[in-house]
């Protein structure tokens, strides 16, 4: 018979051995479990890296493919500026906004000249002296005025109504911004919205993008109608709107936001203009009036002494002192132009 010590050791090692398996038994399938696990998170993390790396080669093509853009843009724009459409008398008719052809401004600009010269020559001036030479006869006169009225005073009423209809743009297209903002953001199409711009947008804005509009229906194509509008309004703003739609085109993103944050450059850049010209509005009169004082004190002192005054007009040195004087003049106001003259 065996002892009893040896009956409670057996007993012992039995009843550890039945612990030990139930132990394997409850947790084998937890390890089972704990691998599949481990592996489903290691698939996971494979998956996310595969997909975390097709983002970034997607955002890195869409960056390459935009940076194509801009210099391609960037070429655009210096072949624009090297063919300045304000050289050409056509696109600046254009610009104005005249609808008359090249052939009958320059019929006009004939008349304006004949004009000019009938008018002095029926003022009765028997002629000019300068530096001692007499014009007797009314030929050059009449030749001056006519070149003056047939050039002159017609490209500068084009010149003003150009820069008049150029700053209405300006002041009106941030609001055309706004509204294709709103109508992108309704779900209507970019056309659509040039369209609404087209109907209730006073002049200049109203004729530029109905034509705008016009060629896109036509089936132009977005970049040829955008280089036509800057053609006829070669403004930066016009080149801004034309870059953010070239890019949005060809390498896509949110129109809204791109064209919203246009139009709040534009808003800015227009208070920081007014703002130049608000502060630069002294230094404005003050040389307005360095570059007229001579002229006044001149006429002044021609009121009260015309003999000492004349005395520049009938020497040779008083001839050479007003080339000079004229000269320093000339030279004084670039200067100062050029100071209180900020491009923006």
């Amino acid at each position: 018979m065996m002892s009893g010590s040896l009956m409670i050791y057996i007993v012992a090692g039995l009843a550890f051995l039945a612990i030990l398996g139930l132990g394997l038994v409850f947790t084998g399938g937890q390890d089972e479990a704990a691998r599949k696990r481990a592996k489903a998170i290691g698939s996971g993390k494979t998956g996310a890296t595969r997909a975390g790396h097709k983002v970034i080669d997607e955002n890195a093509r869409r960056r390459a493919k935009t940076q194509e853009m801009l210099e391609g843009l960037r070429r655009q724009d210096k072949e624009r500026r090297r063919n300045n459409p304000m050289r050409d008398i056509g696109s600046q008719l254009v610009q104005a906004g005249l609808e008359i052809s090249v052939p009958v401004f320059w019929m006009m600009s004939v008349i304006c000249g004949v004009v000019c010269a009938g008018a002095v020559y029926l003022s009765g001036a028997d002629g000019l002296v300068i530096n001692g030479i007499a014009f007797k006869n009314q030929f050059v006169l009449v030749g001056a005025a006519f070149f003056a009225g047939t050039l002159g005073l017609p490209r500068m009423a084009v010149g003003m109504m150009i820069k008049g209809r150029h700053k209405k743009m300006v002041n009106q297209f941030a609001d055309a911004l706004d509204i294709i903002v709103r109508g992108v953001k309704s779900g209507l199409p970019l056309n659509e919205c040039i369209r609404i711009i087209a109907k209730e947008s006073p002049e200049p804005l109203r004729k530029e993008f109905l034509t705008f509009a016009d060629n896109l229906a036509m089936g132009v194509g977005l970049d040829r109608s955008l280089a036509a509008l800057y053609k006829r309004m070669p403004l930066q703003e016009i080149n801004f709107f034309a870059i953010v739609l070239m890019i949005q085109a060809k390498a896509g993103g949110n129109l809204s936001e791109a064209l919203g944050n246009l139009s709040s450059v534009i808003r800015s850049r227009k208070m920081m203009r007014e703002k130049v010209n608000a502060l630069s509005s002294e230094a404005k009169a003050s040389a307005m009036i360095i570059g007229a004082l001579p002229f006044a004190v001149g006429f002044m002192v021609f009121l009260t002494t015309p003999d000492y005054i004349m005395e520049l007009f009938r020497t040779e040195t008083g001839h050479v002192i007003l080339v000079m004087a004229a000269g320093m003049m000339a030279s004084g106001i670039m200067v100062m132009r050029n100071m209180i003259n900020f491009d923006m």
